[in-house]
């Protein structure tokens, strides 16, 4: 379980906001917000990264996140890392730059920026601790 979700009221798949849909719509007795996830399979050095090819669609739910932050609404961006071992997550700038000044804008805009890494198996994928993110 993550932190600070386990007391919510409500949980929903599949959003749509705006022209995006997000993983999940969330609410609590602290507000309701929405959570998309990535999952990050690709690792150099130590560092999991995101995206591993130029993602538009990436881009346009960070940029429609920020949108719904600044309407009220709590926004998580969740990388899920794949692997274990990883130092820390961090955009990767040399295959999309966008997605990365995007990550960027959107934390300094108040959207949450998080990565797990997590034990995978044939049969299910859970979350292992939390990484840091370096942006």
């Amino acid at each position: 379980r993550l932190a600070g979700f386990n007391q919510l009221l409500e949980v929903k798949k599949e959003i749509t906001y705006k022209n995006s849909r997000f993983d999940l719509y969330f609410k609590g007795q602290r507000g309701e917000g929405f959570i998309e996830v990535k999952g990050v399979t690709l690792e150099e050095e130590g560092k999991a990264m995101f995206p591993d090819a130029p993602t538009e669609r990436g881009r346009k739910h960070i940029l429609e996140m920020i949108q719904a932050v600044e309407e009220g609404y709590q926004g998580y961006i969740f990388f899920l890392i794949q692997f274990q071992g990883a130092k820390y997550f961090t955009p990767n700038e040399k295959t999309d730059p966008e997605f990365a000044r995007a990550l960027r804008l959107a934390k300094e805009k108040g959207v949450k920026v998080l990565a797990y890494d997590s034990l995978v198996t044939e049969n299910s994928i859970s979350l292992n601790k939390e990484i840091p993110v370096i942006l």
